[in-house]
């Protein structure tokens, strides 16, 4: 039973603020919460069992059809339906990275290989991971920007990445759950990331999206997938029926309608990350530069966990993943107050026994 530990789960903690899970500080639009609530008044019907009427409105935002899209119960149940669908033998991950790759991939039998980033490269990959990428390679994820690390790859590197993978006959699963938080639409790979070309053309290519991260929808569970409708075809052969509930349905119908609410997120993530950025030279801390709605710092105390939820603050411990060791922790970018409670949490508990 045992399982990677992740962050979010304030149920065995009382009165704690939650810089663990990374989700929009700005909340659900109001538009996604009624449209929520208007599914739960359906909710006696089963739901539309495989999203078409959702999956129709992401498919017209990427200018393909609906058989090319399939939709989960969160981004972290269409790794365990890629796995499935693909039954890859070999892959190669990045350390440190999200752990449900792993976890999917081991679940049916696959071997994984790691590239371990190393703090001396700022925990990007180089050339030596393209290289890494041989024939015997039949999978190779990828999330952009990196969990837990923040770090986001540049256009040119992963069509690198993904030529490899094409000439070696790999599936480059491209893991974007982050990727509109970032700011970074021209870093979005299938928009060709300034080729004219788009990396949604290869066959090659598995592209995830979670709605679960961008519209704070943690609790309704949505996300995903683009590919080939071959690849997506057989995605469905393990997908459960009705996987996605009627309320998480109109949900996300609702949430593709809310671009100025996403360049408001946009805006604001960027001047809170940096207020925090900033806040964090007052300490004994190492903070990585990255893209993403969270920090990853470094500090020689490895209790640090502990030692917050004290003050009634839980961040995430990253020690456990793949790659690192004690000492590696994560926090999500909140709102302004929010924020500054963790800045004044740090001087707690960097000033006691002062």
């Amino acid at each position: 039973m045992a399982r990677h530990t992740h962050g979010g789960n304030i149920y065995q903690y009382e009165n704690v603020l939650d810089f663990s899970a990374n989700l929009n500080p700005l909340g659900m639009p109001e538009s996604v919460r009624r449209a929520a609530l208007s599914g739960v008044e359906k909710a006696e019907h089963y739901p539309e069992p495989d999203c078409l009427r959702l999956r129709s409105r992401i498919g017209e935002s990427f200018g393909i059809g609906p058989e090319r899209i399939i939709c989960g119960n969160g981004a972290t149940e269409l790794i365990f339906l890629a796995a499935a669908a693909i039954r890859p033998k070999k892959a190669l991950l990045l350390a440190p990275t999200y752990a449900e790759y792993e976890e999917a991939l081991s679940a049916y039998g696959c071997e994984c290989q790691y590239h371990f980033l190393r703090e001396e490269d700022g925990f990007l990959p180089g050339e030596g991971f393209v290289e890494a990428i041989t024939k015997d390679c039949d999978f190779v994820a990828v999330c952009n920007p990196n969990n837990p690390t923040g770090i986001l790859l540049k256009p040119e590197f992963i069509f690198r990445i993904l030529e490899k993978c094409q000439k070696a006959g790999s599936i480059l699963f491209l893991d974007e759950s982050f990727m509109e938080l970032a700011g970074k639409k021209e870093e979005a790979l299938w928009r060709g990331g300034g080729r004219k070309e788009s990396m949604l053309e290869s066959e090659q290519l598995l592209l995830l999206k979670s709605m679960t991260k961008t519209y704070a929808m943690a609790g309704l569970r949505l996300g995903y997938a683009v590919g080939s409708q071959e690849l997506i075809g057989r995605m469905y052969r393990y997908k459960p029926s009705w996987n996605v509930s009627i309320p998480a349905q109109k949900a996300g119908e609702a949430a593709l309608l809310e671009q100025s609410y996403l360049e408001q997120s946009v805006r604001y993530l960027e001047t809170e990350r940096q207020f925090l950025f900033e806040s964090f030279k007052e300490f004994p801390v190492r903070v990585y530069p990255g893209a993403a709605n969270y920090l990853f710092f470094s500090s020689e105390r490895t209790d640090l966990k502990e030692a917050f939820l004290k003050y009634g603050l839980l961040i995430r411990d990253c020690g456990n993943y793949r790659g690192l060791k004690a000492g590696y922790y994560r926090v999500a970018v909140r709102t302004h107050e929010e924020n500054k409670r963790l800045i004044q949490g740090f001087r707690q508990v960097f000033g006691e026994g002062k």
